[in-house]
């Protein structure tokens, strides 16, 4: 086992990593730390949920100088929730690490806020292209003192366009920083890239078998027209605490989720064409487990990283093997099991041939029988409280528990996870007990202040 004590780590991310309960390090931890700590570069392929962030976080947290002033160290994703993410495992990586200043920087929100917050040059800032390079152009970063520069999902990243800016942001960047180019495939752009802007790179590939080795995969051949009837007995028969269920088009997203709403299933849809505050709103109710079952295209699920999620769906197969391990890959994280179904309709067999390649040998099933009038659907556990105030109220977790759980009179158990954002708070409370949360939150103060709260479902 490749424990993270025995890496040439400082002594403050050591501390960072056991306070995480961190100690053995996944295939893709093994095999780049080495690399990316004597600041070599590093292409490495690498599914969201792989541990990736924690690599390349520990590498250039390792680089950083907190003495200097500047920005350091640059992380560009392709979406906003990645970048969140992203965000949140570097903090947790630079919690003994006094006077860190680490910025998000997307676009999807006000550009004033962010010019404000630059007032300081931070040591460590996760963004997307676009708006980075919207922020160069008003001289309010700059890029010469840059050590590491981390590309996270660079396929996703060159799919939606991003190619020019990230050549301009690179060429902005001195020679002699680091480049650290992660990605869940290795398409020939990516290779194009990496020939670009790296120097010598060590490759790393961690085996597919070897990555979804906690994943049990079933194949269930349907009728295309009774492609729904399939996935609702499956998610009434296995009833999982919680099922992403992935489609092909923004138009079977939107009717699968309105026909399991029909059915009574709590359900919600994520697809392209939703604004920036319902994608957070709908992100939240499934991680904080508010939502029973999310369908989504790929576009839209990429980056997402829910802990724990038991099943993953997939209602039509995807366009490529690639593509179908990623998806896959959404479950079965961090050594836990996780459940992986896919409906096949005739007209989809020829993908399987490519999924089988990649993947091993296919373990066809036959639709479970039905439960009869124990098939019934699935419900949230819990349900989410909106407050309208957030980081920029100082709001912070505790003080919302403290509320619930002070004056209020609930038990900590009934409180899930509280999400807090720029302007708003969420969160989670169990289901039988969200009325009389609601009602005590209206009723009493947060910080000795009152505001609005109200119920999201």
């Amino acid at each position: 086992m490749d424990k993270f004590d025995t890496l040439a780590l400082p002594p403050a991310l050591l501390q960072a990593l056991a306070a995480l309960e961190f100690e053995t390090m996944t295939p893709v931890q093994a095999r780049s730390l080495p690399g990316l700590l004597e600041a070599r570069d590093v292409i490495a392929q690498a599914r969201t949920g792989s541990g990736k962030t924690i690599a390349f976080g520990l590498a250039l947290m390792a680089r950083i100088d907190v003495t200097q002033t500047g920005l350091q160290a640059l992380v560009l994703c392709p979406t906003r929730e990645l970048a969140d993410q992203v965000s949140k495992s570097l903090r947790a990586l630079a919690r003994f690490i006094p006077n860190v200043k680490l910025l998000t920087l997307c676009g999807g929100i006000a550009l004033r806020p962010q010019l404000a917050s630059l007032t300081h040059e931070p040591h460590i800032v996760v963004g997307t292209p676009g708006r980075i390079q919207e922020l160069l152009d008003q001289n309010a970063l700059k890029l010469s003192a840059v050590r590491v520069l981390v590309l996270d999902e660079a396929d996703r990243m060159l799919d939606l366009g991003f190619l020019d800016a990230i050549s301009a942001l690179v060429a902005k960047t001195p020679k002699t920083r680091q480049t650290l180019l992660f990605s869940a495939t290795y398409p020939d752009e990516v290779r194009k890239i990496s020939q670009r802007i790296q120097r010598d790179p060590v490759e790393i590939t961690v085996d597919h078998g070897e990555a979804l080795a906690t994943i049990e995969q079933r194949f269930y051949e349907v009728d295309p027209r009774n492609r729904f009837d399939a996935l609702r007995r499956l998610l009434a028969v296995e009833r999982p605490q919680s099922a992403l269920v992935f489609c092909n088009t923004r138009r079977d997203t939107a009717d699968v989720a309105d026909a399991l709403i029909e059915n009574k299933f709590s359900a919600l849809a994520l697809h392209g064409d939703l604004d920036q505050r319902d994608r957070d709103e709908i992100l939240v109710r499934f991680s904080n487990r508010s939502c029973a079952v999310l369908v989504a295209t790929d576009v839209a699920a990429r980056g997402l990283d829910i802990d724990g999620l038991p099943m993953v769906v997939n209602y039509e197969v995807a366009t490529d093997a690639d593509a179908h391990i990623h998806r896959i890959g959404r479950t079965g994280r961090a050594g836990r099991s996780g459940l992986a179904l896919s409906l096949v309709a005739p007209a989809e067999m020829p993908r399987m041939k490519f999924i089988e390649e990649r993947t091993g040998k296919i373990p066809w099933q036959p639709l479970p029988p039905s439960n009869g009038p124990r098939d019934e659907p699935l419900q949230a556990a819990m349900a989410t409280l909106v407050i309208d105030a957030g980081r920029q109220d100082k709001l912070r977790p505790g003080d919302v528990l403290g509320s619930l759980t002070g004056s209020s009179g609930l038990s900590a158990e009934v409180v899930g996870k509280i999400a807090i954002f720029a302007t708003r708070s969420y969160v989670a409370i169990r289901r039988d007990t969200a009325a009389l949360a609601l009602q005590r939150l209206r009723q009493n103060k947060i910080k000795n202040r009152s505001f609005r709260v109200r119920a999201l479902d």
